[in-house]
């Protein structure tokens, strides 16, 4: 299944999309998409729904992030090895773990805010994987059982912000519209391999990232058993992995994102993101 929440930010509706990309209201089956929703006996109960008798939704409406009431945004950085190599960073023994504000979540196609002293607002195409089940201590061969699927995530960044003004890199990862999740959430089932799935993102139209999950460093296995060891995951907790090379901070010379760029990228399977910069 592909699941969505649509409408006006703060009035989302759930909804899904059929197999012929219509939009359907599942309103009158849950009342939105939490982490609960995405429990495996929740999505049993929708997966059993007849698409075709839901509500068709006309029109284009804003998609919102594919979950909400999250309890954490965790990220995994530094996860591809030539993403290490072109930051000139060591590549990682363990996962690099941080937290995204949950302030930061959006819609996939909402516009990103360039903040209010940002020099160097950087890129990041990635596979975020939602949490459908509490997890505590799970082990690498077990842990998409607690996955419920798979979403893109920009996992925006402020590079002068998270690491060239001390602490830790949450500050340079957390101001408001710098977790663009979504189209859609897609279910683990449509999935089968996600460790070999191609991913891109372009800025005003020029290719800046092309990559594939295969060349992860830690696979999302991995990134889910590894960060359970250290805090208890809940049901639509959301873990980002990491990115391919080809961001920003990399480039020779480094280029960074203006007010008024264009982003827009995409992950096989999984669809596409479009994003412009505004002023915050």
């Amino acid at each position: 299944m592909k699941l969505v929440r649509y409408g006006d930010l703060g009035r989302e509706k759930p909804g899904l999309i059929d197999s012929a990309g219509q939009l359907r209201d599942l309103s009158a089956h849950v009342k939105d998409l939490t982490g609960e929703v995405y429990s495996p006996a929740s999505l049993a109960k929708l997966a059993a729904l007849d698409p075709s008798k839901l509500p068709a939704v006309s029109g284009n409406p804003r998609l919102g992030a594919p979950v909400t009431g999250i309890s954490k945004f965790v990220a995994i950085g530094l996860n591809y090895v030539d993403h290490a190599k072109e930051t000139n960073m060591p590549i990682p023994a363990e996962p690099i773990v941080f937290l995204k504000a949950n302030t930061s979540l959006c819609g996939p196609n909402d516009p990103v805010q360039k903040p209010r002293g940002s020099i160097k607002l950087d890129w990041e195409v990635e596979i975020a994987a939602i949490i459908g089940t509490k997890a505590k201590y799970v082990s690498e061969g077990d842990a998409l059982d607690y996955v419920a699927g798979y979403c893109v995530c920009n996992d925006v960044s402020e590079r002068h912000f998270q690491t060239e003004r001390g602490g830790l890199w949450t500050k340079g990862k957390s101001h408001d519209t710098f977790g663009p999740l979504g189209p859609w959430l897609v279910t683990k089932d449509e999935i089968p391999n996600v460790q070999g799935l191609s991913m891109w993102l372009d800025v005003n139209g020029e290719r800046r990232q092309t990559g594939s999950t295969s060349t992860m460093i830690f696979s999302v296995a991995q990134c889910v058993s590894y960060v359970s060891q250290f805090m208890t995951l809940l049901p639509g907790d959301i873990i980002t992995t990491g990115t391919p090379p080809g961001v920003g901070s990399g480039m020779k010379p480094p280029k960074f994102l203006n007010v008024g760029d264009v982003v827009t990228l995409g992950i096989e399977g999984l669809g596409t993101q479009r994003q412009e910069i505004i002023a915050a």
